[in-house]
């Protein structure tokens, strides 16, 4: 039974997640609230694994919570379970989008599929943001939420997100430092932030 549940709650995250690896991210916290299989904590340190590690986010994260659930089996099966979908409908849009893509009633579908997908993404980036910077519960009032923050993690995102960006600003282009620091291959930021979080135990 767990076999079957692992592909039923993954396929439909794949069937529905509608923008990507990161649109998975409201379904697998839905997941673990109703089935209790990974907490909050264990979703961001499997987003952080996911992030690292070649491959698309949500397959990655749907192998390493079949794995952690049910070993190797229930991560083939929770994998397959999250690409199925992905791959009929696949399939079954590439034999009828070019007869139909210019169809109104096609773009219309697709020009409300785009506010869709950005709620979703930007529904997971604010799930991930509260998991990395507050406590659990810390948001249920402003005092707690101020109380709960963690501000090493919220100082570290900070000085990480300026480091990206700063080449970008006006003032900053005429530093050559600056806009290589931005250049940089997000891996470096990544790998910085774990020797940080190494180091200072966050």
């Amino acid at each position: 039974m767990i076999y079957l549940r692992l592909f039923f709650e993954f396929a439909k995250a794949g069937l529905f997640a509608i923008g990507g690896g990161l649109a998975t991210l409201p379904f697998l916290q839905d997941i673990s609230l109703r089935t209790a299989w990974y907490t909050s904590d264990q979703l961001a340190d499997m987003i952080a694994v996911s992030e690292c590690t070649p491959g698309p986010i949500g397959v990655n994260m749907s192998t390493y919570t079949g794995y952690t659930v049910a070993g190797v089996p229930g991560a083939i099966i929770a994998t397959l379970g999250l690409i199925f979908p992905s791959i009929i409908v696949i399939i079954i849009v590439a034999r009828i989008l070019k007869a139909f893509q210019d169809n109104r009633y096609v773009k219309a579908a697709f020009y409300g599929l785009r506010p869709a997908s950005t709620g979703l993404i930007a529904a997971a980036c604010l799930g991930v943001a509260q998991i990395a910077l507050f406590d659990e519960g810390a948001l249920k009032s402003l005092k707690t939420a101020f109380a709960g923050i963690r501000y090493p993690g919220l100082i570290l995102a900070v000085v990480l997100w300026l480091l990206m960006n700063l080449g970008t600003f006006k003032k900053c282009k005429d530093s050559k430092l600056l806009v290589k620091i931005s250049k940089l291959h997000p891996v470096v930021f990544l790998a910085a932030a774990a020797v940080i979080g190494i180091i200072f135990k966050f």
